[in-house]
């Protein structure tokens, strides 16, 4: 999706405030301040940049410097950029997460699906060096089905069943959930009874062709259940825009980049289009 990059800028300005709350101000790492470094990264991974080619491009960009309260003369390099993604904990990209979704309109009913991201671009020799044999990361996302923003993410490199990480995810949104749908490998008695305890409708899918499976996924039809495929389009979307691979080498760097990938894509609706 093409977009008024000034206007991200000041949407993800905003919202970055918005989500750090009384520590946007506090300085991260050269002594800039919080939201900056966040609006730093939003802007590198948006626009596929380098850390070497961040503080460059902003040289020339005299409007976004702006926006930033930014000097020409006092731009962060890009040692201080690539350092306070490791001082900037996971907490604030989620939190980023959150508010950005919270910027569209939410229906109450979601829906369950995995996706799978390639850490082999990376760095080969580092990956072998480090003894790590691990190619995907395993990604689970919860969306809304109306507005296709993504309102929590699940990492994980070792991975589990969809019945592990689903209810995970569920439990942190039960206050704003009424209905979630997924398919048949979030199924399982166990995930079922957990989620209805929370007064949530599940609209799962079940397997085979026995009456009792046909007459639960008709009423599942019923109640919204073809809207699951909302899911897999918020996760397409992600991977034709910003990519399908993480170039991050160390593991909290990559579950970091993949918050913020969905991040950016929950404020790029929000921004006026070319």
């Amino acid at each position: 999706m093409e977009i008024d990059i000034l206007d991200f800028i000041e949407q993800c300005r905003d919202l970055a405030k918005q989500a750090l709350g009384k520590h946007a101000g506090e300085p991260a790492s050269g002594g800039f301040a919080r939201w900056v470094h966040v609006v730093l990264h939003c802007f590198r991974v948006e626009d596929g940049h380098s850390y070497r080619e961040t503080p460059n491009r902003l040289q020339y960009m005299t409007e976004i410097r702006d926006a930033l309260d930014l000097d020409r003369d006092d731009l962060p390099d890009h040692t201080t950029i690539y350092k306070s993604s490791d001082r900037l904990k996971m907490w604030v990209w989620r939190a980023l997460l959150r508010v950005s979704a919270q910027q569209h309109p939410q229906s109450g009913h979601a829906a369950l699906d995995s996706t799978f991201f390639d850490r082999r671009r990376a760095s080969s020799y580092f990956r072998q060096r480090a003894g790590r044999t691990i190619q995907t990361l395993k990604v689970t996302t919860l969306t809304d089905v109306e507005s296709l923003a993504v309102l929590d993410v699940h990492i994980a490199a070792r991975w589990k069943h969809d019945t592990k990480t689903g209810p995970q995810v569920v439990r942190r949104n039960v206050d704003d959930l009424q209905s979630v749908a997924a398919d048949n490998g979030f199924q399982d008695w166990y995930t079922e009874y957990e989620i209805a305890a929370h007064d949530i409708d599940y609209l799962v899918h079940y397997r085979g062709s026995s009456a009792n499976a046909a007459a639960n996924n008709a009423l599942n039809r019923a109640k919204g259940y073809s809207q699951r495929w909302m899911a897999e389009t918020s996760y397409s979307t992600t991977k034709r825009s910003l990519g399908d691979a993480v170039r991050a080498l160390g593991w909290y760097r990559q579950f970091r980049e993949i918050v913020l990938m969905f991040a950016i894509i929950n404020i790029e609706p929000l921004c006026e289009p070319l």
